[in-house]
């Protein structure tokens, strides 16, 4: 318990740009065997931030270790049962990563879409996407926004696995508006995260607490995987600068879907994960 709330009280401190006063609590969190604490106070102290895919190593890492194994793989699981049952003829993967969920929901699905369109706007994860991927594809180095904006192609299925969040709301709104007429199903790949008042103390208790689990979770490579990715996101949640995700209840999701003209939107949960549980949420586009 003391170490949870001197963790919460390290990002209370944080979000009000109390540097000192954040470094103290991490200081006291870290000394009685947090790990996050102690990855904390060693990113304070660096203060050298950066945009949290600047290292792809770090994201990499990230994904291919802990609980992202086994989400991982029952997500491929699930996109290939849902090609062999629509039978796309185009398939559009929007934030598509260095595809660890396409490329293997490709391989195991009996049914191959004639095309395959990736949007990534990370160069290096597109081109790693690319390299493992052993048919032909089409790919874009841009942002959701930026490709929907200059292509005008249709597409029998769209996915974006945990890829969205990554787009403002209002911004998100829009992207969902301007696709709905183009694609004929779109799932999403979201975690059904709780819902709190931003910066309240329950709030900042349940990040550190899950955060916790997370950074357990990695061993050896801890380190690699805090300071290159999971602190990055957690400080920009906190303070709102430099922020990179927007994550919701699945319910809000259903909502933004539905507003953006989506119909039969369905919600199905598929894993269980150290963040909150993964679903996935399918809906009807075009007519």
């Amino acid at each position: 318990m003391r170490n949870t709330d001197s963790l919460a009280a390290a990002l209370a401190a944080y979000r009000n740009a109390d540097l000192p006063a954040a470094t103290a609590h991490a200081e006291a969190a870290a000394e009685a065997g947090s790990v996050l604490a102690a990855e904390l106070r060693t990113y304070l102290a660096a203060a050298t931030g950066g945009p949290v895919y600047e290292r792809p190593s770090a994201f990499t890492t990230f994904i291919r270790g802990g609980g992202n194994v086994e989400l991982y793989r029952r997500l491929s699981t699930e996109l290939a049962a849902r090609y062999d049952a629509l039978r796309p003829k185009a398939l559009l993967d929007l934030g598509c990563g260095d595809g660890l969920a396409v490329v293997p929901a490709l391989a195991r699905a009996r049914h191959s879409p004639e095309r395959v369109d990736l949007v990534e706007p990370s160069g290096a994860l597109l081109a790693a996407a690319r390299k493992r991927l052993v048919r032909e594809v089409h790919t874009w180095g841009a942002t959701a926004q930026s490709f929907l904006e200059h292509e005008d192609r249709r597409w029998d299925l769209t996915q974006s696995t945990f890829a969205l969040q990554s787009i403002p709301p209002a911004d998100r709104a829009e992207v969902l508006r301007v696709l709905r007429p183009r694609t004929g199903t779109l799932v999403l790949a979201e975690f059904d995260v709780p819902e709190y008042v931003e910066g309240s103390p329950e709030h900042l208790r349940s990040l550190v607490t899950r955060y916790e689990r997370g950074v357990a979770e990695y061993n050896a490579d801890a380190s690699l995987v805090a300071q290159g990715f999971l602190l990055p996101i957690l400080l920009g949640v906190v303070s709102a600068q430099e922020r990179t995700n927007w994550e919701h209840p699945a319910a809000t999701w259903v909502t933004q879907l539905t507003e953006a003209g989506y119909t039969d939107v369905t919600v199905e949960p598929f894993a269980d994960y150290w963040w909150s549980p993964a679903v996935l949420i399918t809906a009807t586009g075009r007519g």
